[in-house]
């Protein structure tokens, strides 16, 4: 995918320069999140001001702070398979949204929140389980149809993940049509993405299982430098392929599956951002992996700020602002590798 273009080579001393100054970035962007609003808050009440009445505080340390930490998880969620999808399938355009995981997840995601809305019975973490189980069956599927003859093939990998998230929006709106009015209001609002009402409980949660999902990808890195060479050479050089792409796409699914439970649909993470951080640092997966985690919660930070405080009082859903800086940049890079195919 981008075998012609030299990179600086990889050090430790750049490794954690990198890491570093996102990190401070990261930071930064998740602060100004918390004290930007349409609200003022006065931070000073808000951390020393007593509990008693203290809105500031509510604000501040209930509303705002676990919400720019869930989306950083989330981003970093999104960012890191994204990346990874596109070192498997060797395809600028891949994306989890794009191959149908997403659809999978939220079909799963609905059915559970139709159920536990519906018998009040059951528990509300069904809504998670039902995530992972749809993303990992639409990625099974889509695996399944994407390979030929025992071997994957990217195009049609990519073309049975469109038929598959067309398929699974077409399932999400008939149960969306036969549920009550406030199931169906509550069931748009979340599959455009949304941030609202997170606990610190499941941001550490959801942090835990990121960071364990990284990790695994993190060791194999390697193997993601040498797929990028193209199938045959990693088979040359020791890859197990097979394996490899099997694990890697249900490790990806299971990240995509966490963050639709939490936060609904919200595209093009996994699309904008490992492009913007392989221009910036290079494709090297050792470093391009946990830098485009680190972009991706950069990123929908500052893009969950816009949505609730560009309108003032009213908030628009964080997958709209993410569709508006994403639709445009798959433009780009449909006409730039369209180019690259005619030449």
């Amino acid at each position: 995918m981008d075998g012609a273009v030299r990179h600086p080579h990889l050090t430790p001393q750049r490794f954690a320069r990198v890491l570093l100054v996102l990190s401070a970035v990261l930071v930064a962007a998740v602060m100004a999140s918390a004290l930007v609003g349409s609200e003022h808050i006065d931070v000073g009440r808000a951390l020393f001001g007593g509990a008693e009445d203290n809105v500031d505080a509510v604000i501040l340390l209930r509303i705002r702070l676990p919400r720019a930490l869930m989306a950083l998880v989330v981003g970093g969620a999104l960012a890191a398979a994204g990346a990874v999808l596109q070192a498997l399938l060797r395809n600028p355009l891949a994306e989890p949204h794009l191959l149908g995981v997403s659809g999978g997840a939220a079909f799963g995601g609905v059915v559970a929140l139709i159920l536990v809305g519906a018998t009040g019975a059951l528990p509300a973490f069904l809504v998670p389980v039902g995530s992972f189980a749809g993303a990992l069956a639409a990625m099974v599927i889509v695996y399944r149809l994407g390979t030929v003859h025992g071997r994957l093939q990217p195009y049609t990998f990519l073309l049975a993940g469109v038929v598959c998230n067309a398929f699974t929006g077409a399932l999400i709106m008939a149960l969306n049509a036969f549920a009550d009015f406030f199931q169906a209001h509550g069931i748009l609002f979340w599959l455009m993405g949304s941030l609202q009402t997170q606990s610190y409980w499941l941001v550490a949660a959801s942090a835990v299982y990121l960071t364990g999902g990284v990790l695994w990808l993190l060791r194999h890195t390697r193997e993601f430098n040498v797929l990028s060479l193209g199938e045959e050479s990693a088979a040359q050089l020791g890859v197990d392929v097979g394996r490899v792409r099997r694990v890697a796409f249900a490790v990806s699914s299971l990240l995509v599956g966490a963050a639709v439970s939490v936060s609904g649909m919200i595209g093009f993470v996994g699309l904008i951002v490992p492009h913007v951080t392989r221009l910036l640092i290079g494709a090297d997966y050792r470093l391009l992996l946990p830098a485009s985690v680190l972009v991706g919660g950069t990123f929908l930070v500052l893009a969950d700020t816009v949505a609730r405080s560009a309108f003032g009082a009213s908030e628009i859903p964080v997958g709209v602002v993410t569709a508006l800086c994403g639709g445009p940049f798959f433009i780009y890079l449909l006409r730039r590798e369209g180019g690259r195919t005619l030449d």
